[in-house]
């Protein structure tokens, strides 16, 4: 690891334990890979659900690496976009790109078991074979403990294949880093707008890991739903967590079921709509979630999505909303379009938009609002939406949901709570909301 390439003169407050304490740290498990003591590692804070950073004192010399790399706390997405795309978007709300497309992965079985049409599967796969890459930083939810995620270097068809689905619960994925530092060769990441945060952070003071790091896959993201979701959605259907022997939160089509697997045999099908409405809601995000202002990771090569269109309703085995975002992005769609891997048309930055929209809007309409919400809160140098008086009423409703999920008494209730119930104390949050889209949509 290229540790000389670091700054190590800092003083002991910059460190990742200032971010921790702060409540800034996303848990993306950078810091973990770049600690050149091993005094870092990421562990798991029940209360919260989340994932943090926790430091060890006595390990630790003071050298500052773990706070350089840390999305949690600053990402400078204006020099960032700068050095990876030459300039700053011309188009605040869905960053820097090329082109735009719709699709699908051409393995039928590829594409039914993924989340929305199998294209980072499929393309993996491509990369792979076709000697691009050596490997790919992927997730998959272990084996042995089916409610915890799993990262790893996939270096088969099989391991990419195992690593197909979407996962609803917090991922600290860039502790992988430390496994490409040590391995030779060419590597493709996937991940979500703050681990791709963290990577491009690393990289503009690692040259080894840039060169190394051949692809960047950035899914869209709304938030990453604490483990609290999961566990309170079990409690809520009767299931004991040492009940469930695998847990797979996608597949089966679009917009697919989360699978639960039981000791005794058992199979529990839940549609997304159905599972997503709890696990996914506003009462399970993260505090630092609340201050993101990427969705569509916009610092990825390509970016992909579930594509939230109403002329695409009637599909029931999926695609997928792609921008590509460098040229080295677009020439790898179009390589594995020429070899039949995927199927593309090209689609509208329009389209991309609506099929978003919600989410853009909260990201960076509402964010300023949310951030006056907050004591602590990180430095972005990025342009952003003001917002309005609604935009507060609207953040000040998601902070609230936000506590309801951290007080026990609170979230036992809300495990018991007719799920009517909660669409009706929804619902003037819904059309408040809706009316904001649809302004946005007009500009």
């Amino acid at each position: 690891m290229a540790m000389h390439l670091f700054n190590t003169k800092t003083d002991e407050n910059k460190t990742i334990e200032s971010v921790v304490k702060n409540q800034l740290c996303t848990g993306c498990g950078t810091c973990v890979a770049y600690c050149p003591t091993s005094a870092v590692q990421m562990i798991k804070d029940e209360s919260k659900g989340i994932c943090v950073a926790k430091l060890d004192h006595e390990k630790c010399n003071k050298c500052g690496i773990c706070y350089q790399v840390c999305p949690g706390y600053s990402v400078d997405f204006k020099e960032l976009n700068l050095k990876i795309f030459g300039k700053e978007p011309e188009d605040i709300l869905v960053g820097s790109y090329l082109n735009c497309y719709i699709g699908h992965a051409t393995d039928y079985n590829i594409r039914y078991n993924s989340a929305s049409g199998g294209l980072v599967t499929a393309l993996l796969i491509f990369a792979l074979e076709e000697g691009l890459i050596d490997g790919a930083l992927v997730t998959k939810m272990n084996d042995k403990k089916p409610l915890v995620p799993q990262t790893f270097i996939a270096k088969t068809r099989d391991e990419i294949i195992s690593a197909s689905k979407s996962i609803y619960c917090p991922v600290p994925a860039n502790i992988a880093l430390k496994e490409i530092h040590k391995s030779d060769g060419k590597f493709a990441v996937v991940g979500i707008p703050c681990h791709l945060h963290g990577i491009r952070k690393a990289e503009m003071i690692d040259k080894e890991l840039k060169e190394k790091i051949v692809l960047h896959i950035g899914l869209f993201c709304s938030h990453t739903p604490n483990f609290l979701g999961t566990t309170s959605l079990l409690k809520r259907l009767g299931i004991k967590k040492e009940d469930v022997i695998k847990l797979d939160y996608r597949g089966e089509g679009w917009p697919g079921y989360m699978k639960i697997s039981l000791k005794d045999g058992e199979l529990l099908l839940l549609l997304l709509q159905d599972y997503w409405g709890f696990v996914g809601s506003d009462f399970f995000t993260p505090r630092r979630c609340l201050m993101c202002s990427d969705n569509l990771s916009e610092l990825a090569d390509i970016s992909f999505g579930d594509a939230w269109l109403s002329e695409l309703s009637g599909d029931k085995i999926g695609k997928s909303i792609i921008m590509s975002r460098t040229n080295i992005g677009e020439q790898f769609l179009q390589d594995a379009i020429s070899k039949n891997i995927v199927e593309l048309e090209p689609t509208t930055v329009a389209d991309v938009k609506l099929s978003q929209l919600d989410i853009i809007h909260l990201k960076k309409k509402c964010l300023k609002a949310r951030l006056n919400i907050f004591r602590s809160r990180p430095l972005f140098n990025a342009n952003l939406l003001n917002p309005d008086f609604t935009d507060y009423l609207l953040s000040l409703f998601l902070y609230f949901n936000h506590l309801i999920s951290q007080n026990r008494a609170l979230r036992m209730l809300l495990e018991h709570t007719p799920r009517r119930l909660l669409s009706y104390y929804h619902m003037p949050y819904n059309m408040i909301n809706y009316r904001k889209i649809q302004e946005l949509n007009k500009q």
